[in-house]
């Protein structure tokens, strides 16, 4: 991989006194800035997998040392299935992240899941396609199984919960994220399959982010922001207008999560 060496880094770094962030955050869709993000560099990385969407930004929030990387992209927003996923998860990893939460916005299928509400969930299903699912996927010579059975790592998801109560934000502490291709949202049929598959949540976003995390060993976790009922639960038909007055309302209560779950990742990183 090739990334901007540390001693072509701008920002202070820790030897000096300076930052040195072992966390990311990947922002999702109403989250392509990071509210109260004190940003002291913007570092274009190049990977073997290309360009991640975005230069990484690297700065703090509440005095936390973070990576943050939204994956759509600035103004000019990536579609889900035309996200670089590879090329996002490798260069946080390549700049030192350990443990990443990444932001989703989501369809409710299960009526614990209403629009408006937060949850971190802990399981996922997969039925997207075409899309580049690993870092393995070339004729490389070598293969890699990873073990999936715990989707999101247990540590990451308990620094969200944490993060959650520390800030007096009610989130649902589980759920079955459905990964769907997009960008068009689903059928009512669709929706009522994903139902019995035991799915709770609908977004476009969770794979292979999540695999590719677990790749390359960082800790990875979800926080879910339902934006909408999903088609055929919903009374009426689903809107823009009605999804961004959600976001609108609900961002801050997710920036306020996210910021205390870094600060609980940051607690923990300085454990010996």
């Amino acid at each position: 991989m090739h990334v901007v060496e540390p001693s072509r880094l701008h920002w202070p770094r820790a030897e000096d006194g300076g930052v040195n962030p072992r966390i990311a955050i990947i922002g999702g869709s109403g989250l392509q800035t990071l509210p109260h993000f004190r940003i002291l560099e913007q570092i274009p990385v190049t990977t073997p997998w290309g360009a991640p969407s975005t230069p990484v930004q690297v700065g703090t929030l509440d005095g936390v040392e973070l990576l943050f990387l939204p994956r759509h992209g600035g103004a000019r927003a990536i579609p889900p299935h035309r996200v670089n996923y590879r090329a996002n998860i490798a260069a946080l990893a390549e700049l030192g992240a350990r443990h990443v939460f990444a932001f989703n916005a989501v369809g409710g299928i299960d009526a614990d899941f209403p629009a408006g509400k937060l949850a971190v969930p802990d399981q996922i299903i997969d039925y997207t396609w075409g899309r580049e699912h690993s870092f393995w996927a070339d004729d490389t010579g070598e293969l890699l199984h990873v073990d999936f059975t715990q989707p999101y790592d247990g540590g990451a998801r308990e620094c969200l919960l944490r993060g959650a109560r520390a800030a007096g934000v009610p989130v649902v502490p589980r759920g079955v994220y459905a990964a769907t291709q997009g960008p068009r949202l689903e059928s009512a049929a669709e929706i009522r399959r994903l139902r019995q598959d035991g799915c709770d949540l609908v977004g476009m976003t969770g794979m292979p982010e999540a695999a590719l995390a677990r790749e390359k060993n960082l800790a990875y976790a979800s926080l879910a922001l339902v934006v909408n009922m999903a088609a055929g639960i919903a009374a009426a038909e689903i809107t823009m207008a009605e999804i961004r007055a959600v976001m609108a309302r609900e961002i801050p209560r997710a920036v306020r999560t996210l910021a205390a779950a870094a600060t609980h990742a940051a607690g923990e990183l300085r454990t010996p």
